[in-house]
């Protein structure tokens, strides 16, 4: 049957579609002349002339057998005979017989085919396998796309040719899982070598000097800062000294006594030649050296300090954009406190030599400094290696970027994925296959049924038909008759003479609908009476009067019940009319009253401005 139809952009319907869907066995269709009710019937008798207009079948599509205008038109206006009925003979009683098991074969087979197709399908024609089938690849593809959302802000340039649609990042996931065969790196990484590739064009990074300390940590082991700094101990005033405990008292006191003329600076007495010439011998020439050490010490350790604080300095006033200035920084605080408290140390050496001392060692903060530096260097030689090569280096990370979200994002995703669609592939294939098999059976069968129906059908039993109807109903000035050639029909007086261009509009909308409905149990050749069908009757009522109009309510009405019945070939009906009386007419049924919800619809076909619009009707 027909679940549902589309029209759009024909006649006075727009380009936005208008549907019906969820059709039933039964359907009306009311509206005023004009409102777009033959059009219906035209896209159902020929969807593929109408290009934006479509017809959705529920199973295997059935042969659609129209009464509207331009049927009129083909078969009472383009000839002088009207085709003959081909109807089964009820003479053979065994070929007879044998049609109709065949046709019970075929109606099985057909039955077969549906149910595999709404196996496939669903009943909407968006379920069943296919249906699950595009939910889990609709899944599957917003899933991976979620991926995308999540990483473009800082892995944006990886994603290039599968940004503009998730179907095109979907396919780009498969195909990668296929042919990625990249190492797994963790995202800060990927983040990283992200902001140096990606983006504008990089440029060659300097690298950072080294820093020179061998020179000041040398001075932290010099041998002068251990060493007490004393006078010549065999001078007869040497003892005296070695007594006092402090010999830096003493020659800073020989400075002054040598400036106050021979008085001594501490008791202002007059000293001896002998004295002055003992102070002189026991401050000797290894004593001047050793202070002059000193003096160099501190100079030379003042001199490096600075020299290498103002390398510290130029790296954080100029810094590499790899190295990690903040931490720079507070090893350089840390560096300057050493210096300062070192330099405090030789002054106090200097001025008191006896004393030994020890400077506090930079080498712990110095190896911090030059690792950092070290560190910088690496990473600003591993971005020079990038630059040089990249784009190679670019192809590399983009690899690597799809890796990481094939292992670490979507592993189980795919797994999932891979076993669900192989499933429901199988499922479908097996389906196919049945369709595949029961299609041949269904050609097979419809052979046979055409080789029988050949041997059984004549064009006699409906021209009987329908001369007993126009009799019926008071029509006795005109009947048909069998043509010269046997198979066809001609209309003629009671004189004989041709009757068809003197029928009134009312004799000819009668009998065309009465060749119409024997049509539908018949055919124009010698096979496929026996077919399954959609009959559509599109205003049948126009011209006729009341008593007509309930004849051919009933006639109908009479294809309802083989309907209901089961018997008969048509599977589905569609009528369409602005007769409100003949609407109600057909619409009535009267064993339940009214048709039940699940086997008939009702529309409303009207115009709204110049467009025209259908709405459903709910019993």
């Amino acid at each position: 049957m027909i679940e549902s139809i589309r029209i759009a952009g024909v006649a006075s319907y727009s380009q936005t579609p208008e549907f019906l869907t969820g059709l039933s066995r039964f359907n009306f269709l009311y509206g005023s002349n004009g409102s777009g009710k033959t059009t219906i019937s035209r896209v159902i008798a020929d969807d593929a002339g109408f290009p934006a207009c479509s017809v959705t079948w529920n199973g295997i599509k059935l042969q659609t057998m129209v009464y509207n205008r331009d049927f009129v038109t083909k078969n009472f206006s383009q000839s002088s005979e009207l085709k003959g009925i081909f109807t089964l003979g009820e003479k053979n009683i065994d070929s007879i017989k044998k049609l109709a098991f065949a046709k019970g074969e075929l109606d099985a087979i057909v039955m077969k085919i549906e149910y595999m197709h709404f196996v496939l399908h669903g009943k909407d024609g968006t379920g069943g396998r296919m249906g699950e089938l595009a939910a889990l690849d609709e899944n599957f593809r917003e899933r991976c796309w979620s991926f995308y959302k999540k990483y473009k802000d800082k892995l944006y340039d990886a994603f290039d040719g599968s940004r503009s649609s998730k179907e095109k990042f979907k396919e780009r996931i498969l195909k990668e899982r296929t042919f990625n065969s990249s190492p797994i790196k963790s995202l800060a990484v990927l983040e990283k070598r992200a902001e140096t590739l990606f983006g504008p064009t990089p440029t060659i990074e300097q690298a950072l000097p080294s820093i020179d300390a061998v020179q000041i940590i040398g001075h932290e082991s010099a041998a002068i800062l251990k060493k007490k700094v004393i006078g010549k101990e065999d001078v007869d005033i040497a003892a005296m000294i070695k007594k006092l405990g402090n010999s830096d008292w003493v020659r800073e006191g020989r400075d002054f006594h040598d400036e106050n003329k021979m008085l001594c600076p501490f008791c202002q007495q007059n000293t001896t030649e002998k004295f002055a010439q003992s102070l002189n011998s026991y401050f000797n020439e290894a004593f001047k050296e050793e202070s002059k050490a000193l003096d160099d010490l501190y100079i030379n350790y003042m001199d490096d300090s600075a020299q290498l604080q103002r390398q510290i300095a130029s790296l954080i006033a100029t810094p590499c954009k790899f190295l990690d200035v903040e931490k720079l920084k507070k090893e350089k605080e840390c560096l300057d406190i050493w210096f300062i408290m070192n330099l405090q140390q030789l002054t106090f050496k200097k001025k008191e030599p006896s004393q030994v001392v020890e400077l506090q060692s930079i080498t712990d903060v110095v190896f911090t400094i030059k690792t950092l530096i070290d560190e910088a260097n690496a990473l600003t030689a591993e971005h020079n290696r990038m630059v040089d090569n990249l784009g190679q280096e670019r192809t590399q990370l983009t690899a690597q970027v799809w890796k990481f979200i094939l292992h670490e994002e979507l592993k189980t995703d795919l797994m999932e994925y891979d076993f669900r669609r192989n499933s429901l592939n199988k499922a479908i294939a097996d389906v196919t296959a049945q369709i595949a098999t029961a299609t041949i059976s269904r050609r097979d069968k419809m052979a046979e049924i055409r080789a029988l129906e050949k041997s059984t059908t004549s064009v006699q039993p409906a021209l009987d038909e329908i001369n007993a109807l126009l009799l019926s109903v008071g029509f006795e000035c005109f009947s048909l008759a069998m043509a010269n050639n046997r198979t066809g029909y001609k209309l003629i007086r009671a004189d004989g003479s041709d009757a068809k261009e003197s029928l009134s509009e009312g004799e000819s909308s009668l009998l065309s609908f009465l060749y119409f409905f024997h049509l539908l149990k018949g055919t124009n050749t010698e096979s496929g009476m026996t077919m399954d069908r959609v009959a559509v009757f599109d205003d049948p009522v126009s011209s006729l009067d009341n008593d007509i109009l309930l004849i051919v309510a009933g006639l109908i009405k009479g294809l309802y019940k083989e309907m209901q019945a089961g018997r008969g070939n048509i599977k589905q009906l569609f009528i369409l009319t602005h007769n409100l009386f003949f609407y109600k007419e057909v619409t009535f049924n009267p064993d339940n009253l009214h048709f039940s919800r699940h086997e008939s619809t009702f529309w409303i076909v009207q115009k709204t401005g110049l467009s025209s619009k259908i709405q459903r009707q709910m019993l």
